[in-house]
């Protein structure tokens, strides 16, 4: 399926070449989370690192396989940092009227816990082919009243995944536990996984810091 991603994003240049900068070259992939996010994240580490994503929303690890060799643009990057999980644990009906067809109730699973595994077994090696260092993101805290996501799924996938990073010698950069102490305020609503600009700004502070750390 396609994942939404916003026009600025779409319309952004596709993580390219070294610019001649002279600085590291970083890319973050993952969702929306991870788009809303991108923006202040550059900002912060403008004069530490160069910052790209993908122009898409990088949805669940199986759109993952299909279009990383695309996202990592052919070349060698000196960190990336990535996550995928939020659309994995979506649980998605066709005849559902809620944004996205999301239906916890009636839908499927969008990927099961032991593909999601195997699936992230395989980026970590790709990745590693085209990076210096990684950093694994964890998946975001999914609140109460979510209509396609069962709280909690987060924490099981995200303990799968840690396995996997453990297995690589991966860092991690815990997401999780970060959103999960937010305050009600912080999500753009009731049962939304998305974020304040305060809140995208917050988890924006910590990504920097992660990657700061891990270039030094």
């Amino acid at each position: 399926m396609a994942f939404y991603t916003p026009k600025q994003d779409a319309d952004a240049p596709a993580p390219g070449r070294p610019d001649g900068s002279g600085l590291p070259d970083v890319l973050l992939i993952g969702d929306s989370i991870s788009q809303g996010y991108t923006g202040p994240v550059r900002e912060i580490l403008k004069d530490v690192c160069d910052v790209q994503r993908p122009r898409a929303n990088c949805g669940d690890t199986r759109s993952g396989l299909e279009n990383i060799d695309a996202w990592l643009g052919g070349r060698r990057w000196d960190l990336v940092h990535f996550n995928w999980g939020l659309h994995d644990i979506c649980y998605r009906h066709p005849d559902s009227k809620v944004y996205g067809n999301r239906d916890k109730v009636n839908g499927t699973l969008s990927v099961a816990p032991e593909d999601y595994a195997a699936d992230l077994e395989r980026l970590v090696l790709r990745l590693k082919e085209s990076a210096e260092r990684l950093v694994w993101a964890s998946t975001t805290f999914v609140p109460e009243g979510e209509a396609g996501r069962h709280q909690g799924d987060e924490a099981r996938y995200n303990e799968l995944a840690a396995g996997v990073m453990e297995r690589h010698g991966v860092p991690t950069d815990d997401l999780h536990r970060l959103t999960r102490a937010f305050p009600a305020s912080m999500f753009t609503c009731p049962g939304d996984v998305h974020y304040t600009p305060e809140g995208y700004a917050e988890i924006a502070r910590a990504v920097a810091a992660c990657i700061r750390e891990r270039l030094t």
